[in-house]
Formats: C-alpha cells, structure tokens, sequence
C-alpha cells in the first residue's frame, strides 16, 4: 500500500524520559514498538498506512484501536526520550470538535453513534487510569502556527529529510528548558507591547502546555510535507525578530518580519480552500 497523502499535516511534539510515563502508558509504548520496523521512516509510512486503512474502511469506524498507537523516539546525549502517538486520545479530542463544529448530518455521517460510543469506552478506560494523562503531540493542517516557531532558534539541531528531489519534511529539535524560556520571554514581552495579539493568547496556551511535561524532555518541530514548499524557511527567525521589534517600538520591523511571514503561509493556507 502507497503512503497515505492526506492534508498538509505539521506536529509540535515533547519527547519524555521513560520515568515521566505511568506504567500503563509505558505498557502501551512497549507494546507499540515491539516488532515494528526500525527508524522514523518506517514509523511515519506505517502510520500513514494505518490512517488510510481506517478512512477508507468498510466498517464505517473510522476511529484508531488500541492496536494502532505508535511511539517515536529520539536519543540526545545517550539518552533516548519517548513521545507516544496517543491516537486513542487525540481521535476522541478530534472528534468533540467535529461535533461541535461541523453540521450535524455532516458530523453524524463522518463519525456514525455506534463508532463514537465505542471510542468513548477506549478513551475512558484511558482517562479512568492514575494520573492525569498528557497530550504529548500537537497538530495542525495547512499551515504551522506562529507561535510554534518562538519554541525554536536557527541554531537548534535541524533535520532535513529529502527523497527523490523533494524535501519529505523538516524536523528542529530544542530541549524543553530552551522551548519554556524562549515561550516565556515572547508572552512577556506581547503582554506589554501588544496584549491585543491572538499570538498572546496562543503562546500563553502553549506556555501552559509545555509546563505538564518533564525537565529533560525535548521539543520537536516537525514539518511533514509542507517543508517541500516553504524550505529554505526563516519563519523562526522572523517570528523572534517581529516579537523583538514589537518590544522596542519598531512597528516598521515588526511589520516586516509579519510581512515575510504572511508571504510565506498564507499561499499554504489557501490550499485548505482549494483541497
């Protein structure tokens, strides 16, 4: 079966230490790495495969099962931190948005009572576990947020990932220390100079986020194929000069950076529009 090309599809995800995981979430991680095939290229055409499976499936579920979760790991000074894919989790927190924000035919067609209910079992068992269980992985279509960028600094470790003349995706990876600091410093610096920006509000969420997780993890920006489109990118250093420039007043600077930032996704954004 071919890779699953849906949606652009771009993911902000915390790597964790084994330690900061319940058993029953390191259970669940085991049990997803075990026999699966080495490497992240494997792993990402697996889950593609997966995710493909279950749209075009004749059961009308299209809601992943226990069986589909995945694990991704990254090893940094020795030490290998472990982000699991919660598929169980995140379809359930998908799903309450659809129903809310989709028209109800649309919505009962796309995810039928029998199936939602069904989840709705997984996902309790999950949430009925000890401990209060962590999102690991954000994501978001047709676009990267702005303030995904602030976590990340032209000089963190940056993969480029190419096939075929095509650049596959993109992933810069930074520890959580620098991720927090860098988010911080960004909301208090648009809290005095610009507390009227959406940016505010979504930095302050994901300050918030990054703050349930464990000191010695690791903050990944993973592109997926919208890095075919924007590589070479400077988003980052244009989002730390734009905030720069809001806070010494440079509304001419600051301009400019949103400028080359607008350039840049909003033709990406547009092909929501057009899928």
């Amino acid at each position: 079966m071919s890779p699953y090309h849906g949606p652009l599809s771009s993911h902000l995800r915390v790597y964790e230490p084994l330690e900061a995981f319940s058993p029953e979430e390191r259970a669940r991680m085991e049990h997803s790495l075990a026999g699966r095939e080495p490497g992240r290229r494997g792993l990402e055409a697996a889950e593609s495969e997966a995710a493909l499976g279950r749209i075009i499936s004749s059961s009308g579920d299209p809601f992943p099962d226990d069986d589909a979760e995945f694990t991704r790991t990254v090893t940094i000074d020795g030490r290998t931190l472990y982000c699991p894919s919660q598929l169980v989790l995140r379809a359930g927190l998908a799903a309450e948005s659809v129903l809310t924000t989709a028209p109800t035919p649309l919505a009962t067609v796309l995810l039928p009572a029998p199936a939602r209910a069904k989840h709705q079992e997984r996902v309790d068992r999950i949430a009925s576990e000890p401990g209060t269980p962590r999102i690991n992985t954000r994501e978001s279509l047709w676009g990267i947020p702005f303030s995904w960028f602030v976590l990340f600094h032209e000089q963190d470790a940056t993969e480029v990932v190419e096939e075929d003349d095509h650049v596959q995706t993109v992933r810069i990876t930074t520890t959580w220390a620098k991720a927090l600091h860098r988010a911080r410093f960004a909301v208090a610096n648009l809290a005095l100079a610009a507390p009227e920006m959406n940016l505010l509000d979504e930095l302050t969420s994901l300050t918030e986020w990054l703050e349930e997780f464990h000191p010695d993890s690791a903050v990944e920006l993973d592109y997926g194929a919208v890095a075919d489109r924007v590589y070479p990118d400077e988003s980052p250093t244009d989002v730390l000069l734009g905030i720069e420039c809001l806070a010494e007043g440079d509304m001419t600077g600051a301009a400019a950076a949103y400028r080359r930032l607008a350039s840049r996704w909003i033709p990406i954004r547009q092909l929501a529009r057009a899928s």
